[in-house]
């Protein structure tokens, strides 16, 4: 039923879902408009705020592209490719590649988003490699699992009001993990989509007639660099003690971090990444091959994160973003705030698709409603956060990674995301609301 419901969707999507870069530009247009329609900004003001802010996420630009370097660095060492291949041998049918490309992914998006963007599209080219398998459908079972990475181990909110210090700590205090992401609701909402989203995967699959599929050839990955000793500086390239030796000592450091009560962020986990990548390739030559390949997938990142800047701004300054949540929130009731939060994280989520960013956004709109109207601030926070990954199934910037790996474009996989976004949304916010 699902294969033949979301046929409009594919098609609708697959004629006239643009590039990302042009999704940017048109945002940004948008943007500028409601800006000074809704806000009464001038347009000149309005420009000024994009511009001004145009480049003030280069630090986390950075960050980010690392962790899609890293991440793919480490997801690409013989040690998980070698797991992955055997892993991928399991799946003996285009149903079974299906659920086990999605039940891998969110795994790994539990662990790390950027881990699970790269580990989810390598394995769905390694089980494109075995298994005759709608490619399409494979690869946005991958990127499907994205959605529980806010409520895993790496989620920006519930990390962020769990540190001391942070900028709404006068409001509600340092809210401990185990109150949003170890809370039973969380829980719950997990356990429920490690099981549904792998179900409705498989109940879109088109039969064999209709399934887009892609020579197993095209599908393999660039062969190692042969290793060569005729200069003297190839030994070092090739010297697997010198890059042992590095790797390890930046593991003892993590080592002390983590003793001495260090928390997750994200340079730690760019950091952790990096040196295990290190190690695991085993010499630099190897390290900076994966390096040249994963560069490649960052393009997206690098030319479209400043508009996301520039749009953040003006979303910001011009007060846009609080008149959106404002305006749905202003109806809402102690039982009822966490939906609405998590349906207007959602919708701002398409213009500011930062899950950090976000919440400095919407911080200062929903806590004060929260207190006003005595709801839970977890449940409200937690809100926010799958708000916030459940649009990026439909918002095309985060979905970069997994296509720069697949070789696939953003209308080729987001028919299918847009089926999920519409029965998770439904099962999130039943569970926000009445468990």
């Amino acid at each position: 039923m699902l294969n033949r419901a979301s046929k409009p969707f594919v098609k609708l999507v697959e004629r006239y879902l643009p590039d990302p870069y042009i999704f940017v530009l048109l945002l940004t247009l948008i943007t500028f408009a409601f800006a000074v329609v809704i806000q009464n900004q001038s347009p000149l003001t309005t420009i000024q705020q994009w511009g001004g802010g145009f480049w003030g996420l280069l630090t986390f630009s950075m960050q980010m592209l690392l962790v899609l370097v890293t991440g793919f660095m480490l997801a690409c060492t013989p040690l998980v490719k070698t797991l992955l291949e055997r892993l991928a041998s399991v799946a003996k049918s285009p149903g079974s590649a299906i659920v086990l490309v999605t039940l891998v992914s969110l795994i790994a998006s539990w662990i790390n988003w950027g881990f699970g963007l790269v580990v989810g599209a390598l394995f769905a080219k390694a089980l494109a490699r075995k298994v005759t398998v709608d490619y399409r459908l494979l690869v946005a079972s991958a990127y499907s699992g994205f959605i529980v990475w806010h409520g895993g181990l790496a989620g920006s909110v519930p990390l962020t009001i769990a540190t001391p210090g942070h900028f709404s700590e006068a409001q509600i205090g340092v809210v401990s993990t185990s109150e949003t992401i170890f809370s039973g609701f969380n829980l719950l909402l997990l356990a429920i989509m490690f099981v549904i989203i792998p179900l409705v995967n498989r109940l879109m699959l088109p039969p064999e007639s209709e399934s887009i599929i892609v020579d197993s050839a095209k599908l393999q990955d660039d062969a190692l660099p042969s290793p060569t000793n005729e200069r003297p500086a190839d030994k070092l390239e090739n010297s697997k003690v010198l890059g042992l030796l590095v790797g390890f000592a930046g593991l003892a450091y993590l080592t002390n971090y983590f003793v001495s009560g260090g928390g997750l962020n994200l340079n730690i986990v760019n950091t952790l990444f990096l040196f295990l990548a290190i190690i695991l390739h085993g010499t630099p030559r190897n390290v900076l091959h994966s390096l040249q390949q994963a560069v490649q997938g960052g393009s997206g990142i690098v030319i479209q994160f400043p508009f996301y800047a520039g749009i953040m701004a003006v979303m910001v300054q011009s007060g846009l973003a609080q008149t959106m949540s404002e305006w749905l929130i202003s109806f809402a009731s102690a039982e009822s705030l966490p939906v609405w939060s998590f349906i207007s994280a959602g919708i701002v989520n398409i213009f500011v698709p930062s899950g950090g960013g976000q919440w400095a956004v919407q911080a200062p709109v929903i806590l004060p409603a929260a207190a006003e109207l005595g709801a839970e601030v977890s449940r409200v926070a937690m809100a926010v956060a799958w708000g916030d990954a459940w649009t990026n199934l439909i918002q095309p910037f985060w979905a970069l990674p997994v296509l720069a790996i697949a070789g696939l474009k953003a209308k080729d996989i987001m028919g299918f995301c847009l089926v999920q976004l519409i029965v998770s949304g439904v099962i999130i916010s039943m569970v926000l609301r009445f468990v």
